[in-house]
């Protein structure tokens, strides 16, 4: 479309087989700036090799990635995180003996460039931006606390936090709400929802439950068997014969797939 905005991410004819298995054929799909997408299959779908080849861990057999328009295809996980893309995990990773605000500042230290000699200052290095962090996350209060002692919940907003230390423009999660109560997988995406849309990040999001998912995304992409089946808003996609056939039949919004 003339005059249209260049999307954040931008996805194309993307492939990866191991062995004889196609785990991704022909993706292809944009995110733009302060958009909830949501990628989501059923098991063996091909959403984490997806996620992988986006992220660096893997490289595509074909096809192409571009953020904001420059190729970063087959880069290394770090020099993409240094383009800008923050990316959380299935499990958390954090350092459980250091602070809350000390795994921030680990963050933002390594953006800065300062990983050459970590320990040296580091309690005194990107203070008040670690506690804006973690003010945005609603960690504020618990930013002396060992992450070791976290509750899980918690956890997962201090891993925003530190995904958001390079002030990315895009933001890749993985299952961000997996083993959360349901009040807080609610309140974590109605975070992430508010500083995508205030700060123009645009969010690619794998996820199994579909209330989540419903609620959330203001897109859908879906997977099956390596191929990409629906693209579309929420509604859309519900109502899709194939999607139904292939996933939400077993995986309603209300249930878990």
């Amino acid at each position: 479309m003339p005059g249209a905005a260049e999307p954040t991410l931008s996805v194309r004819d993307l492939a990866k087989s191991f062995g004889g298995v196609h785990a991704v054929r022909g993706v292809s799909f944009d995110v733009a700036a302060g958009e909830m997408l949501a990628l989501i299959g059923p098991n063996g779908a091909g959403k984490s090799t997806c996620f992988n080849m986006l992220g660096g861990q893997l490289k595509p057999d074909a096809g192409s990635v571009a953020l904001s328009g420059r190729p970063i295809t087959g880069l290394s996980p770090r020099a993409i995180w240094r383009l800008g893309v923050g990316r959380t995990f299935q499990i958390t990773a954090t350092f459980a003996s250091m602070s809350v605000r000390e795994n921030v500042q680990m963050a933002l230290i390594s953006q800065a460039g300062g990983l050459w000699n970590p320990f040296a200052s580091a309690r005194t290095r990107h203070v008040a931006e670690a506690d804006a962090l973690l003010t945005e996350v609603g960690m504020a209060e618990q930013a002396e606390r060992p992450c070791g002692i976290l509750a899980y919940g918690d956890l997962k907003r201090v891993e925003l936090a530190i995904a958001l230390a390079n002030r990315p423009r895009l933001l890749l999660m993985d299952e961000p709400t997996a083993g959360m109560a349901a009040p807080e997988r609610i309140a974590l995406m109605a975070l992430v929802a508010r500083i995508a849309t205030e700060a123009a990040i645009a969010v690619l999001f794998t996820e199994h439950d579909m209330d989540v998912v419903f609620a959330h995304a203001d897109r859908i992409v879906v997977l099956d068997r390596g191929r990409l089946i629906a693209d579309g808003p929420p509604a859309a996609v519900r109502q899709d014969a194939e999607v139904r056939a292939v996933y939400l039949g077993a995986a309603e919004p209300g249930g878990e797939p």
